[in-house]
């Protein structure tokens, strides 16, 4: 059984990317991990206390499964790449508020070619909210 202390994302290095499906089924020790992927045996121990896949014996001992680790390693890098939210039209995002709103008082500015800037208010906290539109027209300005 693993022991999951935190599911949060952990930094993984491409290098580590590359070489980690190249692990085999059979069980490693940290170090043998560590050397495989070529990174300090302290940032696999991180990596355990973030929820990478591992089990301990009767002597206490730590071992990894090389298939299920690379498993979690590809699902890692899977969890950061999460779907952006398109933006609708009128909608920017608001730095103060942290959040996707729908801009108050918009105005839109050309920049270049078919580049315009669209700026407003955020209903929320009043703080400017700024986005960059292609083909500037009247359906990127918010109504009301």
């Amino acid at each position: 059984m693993s022991e999951n202390q935190d599911n949060s994302n952990c930094r993984i290095s491409r290098n580590v990317l590359i070489k980690a499906p190249g692990l085999l089924p059979m069980l490693y020790t940290p170090r043998e991990i560590a050397e495989d992927l070529d990174v300090p045996e302290t940032t696999l121990r991180d990596w355990l206390n973030h929820g990478a896949p591992h089990r301990r014996d009767g002597s206490n001992h730590i071992w990894i499964d090389g298939k299920e680790f690379a498993a979690w390693i590809d699902n890692q890098r899977n969890a950061r790449k999460k779907p952006a939210h398109k933006l609708e039209a009128g909608e920017g995002f608001c730095m103060r508020c942290n959040a996707i709103v729908k801009i108050q008082n918009g105005e839109i500015r050309p920049v270049k070619g078919h580049l315009s800037h669209l700026k407003g208010k955020c209903p929320n906290c009043g703080g400017i909210v700024n986005r960059g539109i292609w083909n500037a027209g009247s359906s990127e300005l918010p109504q009301g």
